[in-house]
């Protein structure tokens, strides 16, 4: 299949045809004729594609202890299992956003999708340690494949305002449910099935996405150029050092010789990055995104929220799990208050982001994380879960609501139409980034308090010191984001 020059022609998205430029503002998401009603089908298929991606690792984590016992792996090498996949979904993302760019959103996310697929297949069926690192591996590739297509493709059929809200609504409560049911689904599966179906899961799931996505999401408009070789190459190797360094801080030592060594091939890679994207005409990472505030802030604060929330959730494990003894599964079913908080407040989140602004939404939101983070901090030896987590969680699950969508739709609006792809890639690695960033940080002061303080009182410590992220992420979107177009 030819791929169709933007100043000749382009995709419409409505109907599934090449344009002419004289049709064009009927083509592009952000002009979609009045009368077309939102495609829900096509949005719940994206939003399930999401929710595949982000289950991943919340659903291996629970099945870790039975994976060492059936593969015999080392407890070092057991982290692999889950560092592995991060650390190449985090590296090679913002490459494949440029990559979808190009051979466009829909295909990207096919081929993604099949790669992750045909990767948990090989994952359920590994006999040892090396075949289920490989699997993990190849699931975190098709992952980076497929994650920045979701966000282009659901802005190509929706338009501004209260439609394209609600996709974003959908599209958050895909993630925030993901991550307290990966636990749910991972301590059932282990339980009643066995740990490979922690893999198998994926492929029945993965099958509906890619026949869903070809028969309902058309493809959105494409941007060929000549791929950024060098660009390329600096974003891989500085982002898959800098997920690497944060991912081993805890564990080795900030200061451990293979920790600075990866902080410091990061900065190298991102300074050769800036360096490169300066003089190219297709930049894998525009750097416009950067030069001004307006646009910088939102997607900073997309990286700081996940660090807060990522702790929060491996922190409630650890006490509900050390201190209350629970099982892993009444552990995920712990979370499920977080996850119906977060389900509520997105029933509404659309309406008021249309009515009040992203940037009201999105600060009372964040307001929430931290007065959750700040109430959860206080935990102690005696609490009970109803005592010491219930409250917190919902408070966290409704800040959760009101943010991430608000937040998704600035990012994604500020970008101009063909930056979309490093838009989504961007905004996917920024959580990346904050994900392992949070838990690197946290772990740490964690690891440092657990000696004097017992394991409630370093529980406390990590997350007081946990709130300076949404701190942070408040302090940068309510200065400096921007409403979109409404």
């Amino acid at each position: 299949m030819s791929i169709q020059p933007l100043q000749s022609s382009r995709y419409d998205p409505g109907h599934d045809r090449v344009v002419p430029p004289d049709q064009r503002s009927a083509a592009t998401g952000d002009h979609l004729p009045s009368a077309q009603r939102l495609r829900y089908p096509a949005v719940i298929v994206l939003c399930l594609t999401q929710l595949i991606l982000v289950i991943d690792n919340s659903v291996v984590n629970v099945a870790l202890p039975q994976i060492r016992h059936a593969l015999g792996f080392s407890a070092t090498g057991l982290s692999w299992v889950v560092t592995s996949y991060a650390l190449v979904f985090g590296g090679l993302v913002l490459l494949s956003g440029k990559v979808g760019s190009i051979i466009g959103p829909r295909r990207a996310l096919l081929i993604g999708v099949s790669i992750f697929t045909v990767a948990s297949a090989l994952g359920g069926v590994a006999t040892t340690p090396a075949m289920l690192i490989a699997a993990r591996v190849m699931q975190g590739l098709g992952a980076a494949m497929a994650a920045p297509g979701t966000l282009v493709l659901l802005m190509s059929i929706t338009r501004p305002g209260p439609q394209r809200a609600r996709a974003m609504s959908v599209f958050v409560l895909s993630i925030g449910i993901g991550a307290g049911l990966g636990l749910v689904l991972g301590g059932l599966l282990t339980t009643s099935l066995g740990w490979e179906w922690v893999m198998f899961v994926n492929v029945p799931v993965g099958l509906v996405v890619l026949v869903g996505v070809r028969t309902l999401v058309p493809e959105a408009p494409r941007a060929p150029a000549r791929l950024d070789v060098g660009g390329a190459v600096a974003s891989t190797i500085g982002m898959t050092a800098l997920v690497y360094g944060l991912i081993n801080a805890e564990s080795q030592g900030w200061a451990s010789p293979s920790v600075l060594v990866s902080f410091a091939l990061a900065i190298a890679g991102l300074l050769a990055l800036v360096l490169v994207e300066r003089r190219h005409p297709a930049p894998v990472v525009p750097l416009e995104f950067f030069t001004r505030m307006r646009s910088a802030a939102p997607l900073l604060a997309m990286m700081l929220i996940p660090a807060g929330q990522a702790g929060f959730l491996y922190f409630a494990a650890l006490f509900t799990q050390d201190a209350l003894g629970f099982t892993p599964l009444q552990t995920g079913l712990s979370v499920l208050p977080f996850s119906a908080a977060l389900l509520v407040t997105n029933l509404l989140t659309s309406r008021l982001a249309t009515r009040y602004g992203e940037r009201i939404i999105g600060s009372l939101g964040m307001s929430a994380l931290l007065l959750g983070l700040v109430w959860m901090s206080r935990i102690d030896a005696t609490d009970t879960f109803a005592g010491g987590l219930l409250g917190p969680f919902v408070l966290l699950g409704l800040g959760a609501g009101l943010t991430v969508a608000p937040l998704t739709a600035v990012i994604m609006h500020q970008a101009p139409p063909a930056h979309l792809g490093a838009a989504s890639s961007l905004n996917q690695a920024m959580q990346q980034l904050g994900g392992a960033l949070g838990l690197a940080v946290m772990t740490t002061v964690y690891g440092a308090a657990a000696a004097g303080a017992g394991e409630a009182g370093a529980i406390s410590t990590a997350l007081t010191a946990g709130v300076v992220f949404p701190l942070l992420a408040l302090t940068l979107f309510a200065t400096w984001a921007r409403p979109s177009t409404r």
